[in-house]
């Protein structure tokens, strides 16, 4: 039986093309959307983008037919935009349809009452909750069967032979055969260990164009005094220093080091070995785009309450390095254009190469920004996404359909790419304490 889907304005907001992928069912866009959105065309955010990319897209459509008789759409679905809500319901139902999303909710329930078999699409979970309890199906937009435990984690352990791992440590490499290597992801980490004796193991990563296992990158005197305090830390600074890997994601709690190894790996990168042109440390300014007159003072000052998370670190490695008598300061850096802090604001349309560019806070990005970010790396630039997907500040992403949990699900299988998940915590015992039980 074909479906009818009634999209919220918050579904447009989030995806702008999201008419097009219902197949070949019918899309229902009530008046009060298009009303909503109209109130969004004139943004120069996120959101504001979005809603001048539907608006174009349905005057291309217009011109096929009519939106209120529906329009057929080239997958074979159905678009329509009217005002169908019967008035009565507020009597029936007690709903107030002075309330926008009431009324959003009201024409799904006519067309329920009409006999079709409709189901509300809205990222709003209230929304969802109002529609269950008057017996309307409803569903998040872009959902997935993945729990948060069930993300990809960039490493894992497996069993091998006591001879394999003499091999492997004596020769740095490891062939691996297709059942070994059954299942595993371009630039895994892995936790080798012997049969019947785990204390003896090695970590390694599977570099999938040489068909077997190579040893970590490690740094005999650290990097800028930053030395990795557990496995997954070792996993991370591998992945953040290998010049094979273009895009880096990690994600961890508060306190694991993401950020702070990111930076040190940033800063030996572009400055102690020159690979990179410079080191570009950025974080949303949620939401995306937001306006920056409400703080006093010019661009650098505004940006200061948002930007202080990276200064704070990069504070903390430089004073590592006054401990070593190195007496170059973040400041000289930033003079020189090695180091460049800003918002992530104003991104869209650049093209960034040779950088080693660090994207802070990713989990608060959605599917789109994040592409968009990604898009911009040009030749020889490295990206790194950083976040706590346990920790959302947008209203409309959740732990598993945020941009950072949908960049590691569709780009793990990548040669380029590399991943891993940070669960201990080594900011402090109370720090770690915190995390765990409050």
């Amino acid at each position: 039986m074909s479906k009818t889907f009634v999209l919220d304005t918050n579904v447009v907001l989030f995806d702008p093309h999201s008419i097009f992928k219902f197949g070949k069912n019918k899309v229902f866009i009530p008046i009060i959307v298009v009303e909503e959105l109209d109130k969004f065309k004139k943004d120069q955010s996120e959101n504001g983008r979005n809603a001048r990319e539907f608006a174009r897209s349905i005057d291309k459509l217009r011109k096929k037919g009519s939106l209120t008789e529906g329009i057929k759409l080239d997958n074979g679905g159905v678009l329509q935009i009217s005002v169908v809500a019967d008035p009565n319901l507020s009597k029936v139902t007690g709903i107030n349809l002075a309330i926008n999303d009431n009324l959003i909710l009201a024409n799904a329930l006519t067309l329920k009452q009409a006999g079709e078999n409709v189901i509300l699409i809205s990222k709003d979970i209230n929304l969802r909750i109002k529609s269950d309890a008057l017996d309307l199906e409803s569903q998040d937009y872009e959902t997935t069967d993945l729990t948060p435990d069930e993300l990809y984690r960039g490493h894992r352990q497996v069993e091998i032979t006591p001879e394999q791992l003499q091999v492997f440590e004596k020769e740095r490499f490891l062939s691996c055969d297709d059942k070994m290597i059954q299942g595993l992801y371009s630039n895994e980490y892995l936790i080798i260990a012997e049969k019947n004796n785990p204390q003896k193991r090695a970590l390694a990563r599977f570099h999938q164009k040489k068909g077997g296992l190579v040893p970590l990158i490690k740094p005999r005197d650290g990097v800028w005094g930053i030395y990795p305090k557990n496995l997954e830390q070792q996993f991370a600074m591998d992945a953040l220093l290998n010049q094979e890997v273009n895009l880096v994601s990690l994600i961890g709690k508060a306190g694991t080091g993401k950020t702070l190894l990111a930076i040190a790996a940033g800063l030996e990168a572009a400055i102690g070995k020159q690979q990179y042109s410079r080191v570009l440390v950025s974080r949303p300014i949620i939401p995306m785009g937001r306006d920056l007159g409400f703080l006093p003072g010019d661009v650098n000052e505004k940006l200061g309450p948002w930007m202080q998370p990276i200064f704070d670190n990069i504070d903390f490695l430089f004073g590592n390095q006054r401990a070593r008598n190195e007496m170059t300061t973040w400041d000289e850096l930033i003079n020189q254009g090695l180091l460049h802090v800003e918002p992530l604001t104003y991104i869209r349309g650049r093209s960034l190469p040779a950088q080693y560019m660090i994207v802070d806070e990713a989990q608060n990005l959605s599917p789109h920004e994040i592409k968009t970010i990604i898009t911009r790396a040009g030749e020889g630039t490295k990206i790194v996404l950083t976040g706590d997907c346990e920790q959302i500040d947008n209203p409309y992403l959740d732990s598993v359909n945020n941009g950072l949990s949908y960049c590691i699900e569709r780009l793990k299988e990548q040669d380029i790419v590399a991943h891993t998940m940070l669960k201990v915590g080594e900011r402090s015992a109370l720090s770690e304490i915190a995390s765990q039980l409050l």
